[in-house]
């Protein structure tokens, strides 16, 4: 009986170790890899902002661009926090911008009520989390 207890622990712990190195592996919390991270970006701005095939196909390519730029930026950093926080903010603004320039009037006014909404919710999870950051 206490082998199969011992044989179940150690299968148990075996699954789980497994299981934790495929999440790093897969860009962990970071949302995957930059193709999964650009098509899931333009699907979420295609349903807020009923994007048509052309637009869908730029937004693509400017979140894939930004995504891997953002990879490079993590794995160059080197623990300088501030600096890859202050490069990762102007590819944000950089993307922004030419996501905009993409996008119609009614489109341009949904994308700043989008962002917004997105700005509230950020900020109510830090503030969530303890605030002592």
């Amino acid at each position: 009986m206490k082998k199969l207890l011992i044989i179940c622990g150690l299968l148990f712990s075996v699954i789980t170790f497994a299981q934790a190195q495929q999440g790093q592996g897969q860009g962990g919390r970071r949302g995957g890899t930059p193709e999964e991270r650009a098509k899931r970006n333009t699907e979420m701005l295609t349903k807020k902002l009923n994007l048509t095939a052309d637009q869908q196909t730029k937004v693509s390519a400017i979140y894939l661009k930004q995504a891997e730029g953002m990879k490079k930026l993590r794995e160059d950093a080197a623990g300088d926090r501030d600096a890859m926080r202050a490069a990762m903010v102007k590819s944000n603004e950089e993307s922004d911008t030419k996501i905009n320039a993409l996008l119609n009037d009614d489109q341009k006014k949904a994308y700043t009520t989008w962002k917004e909404e997105r700005k509230e919710a950020m900020k109510k999870r830090q503030d969530g989390n303890g605030g002592g950051q």
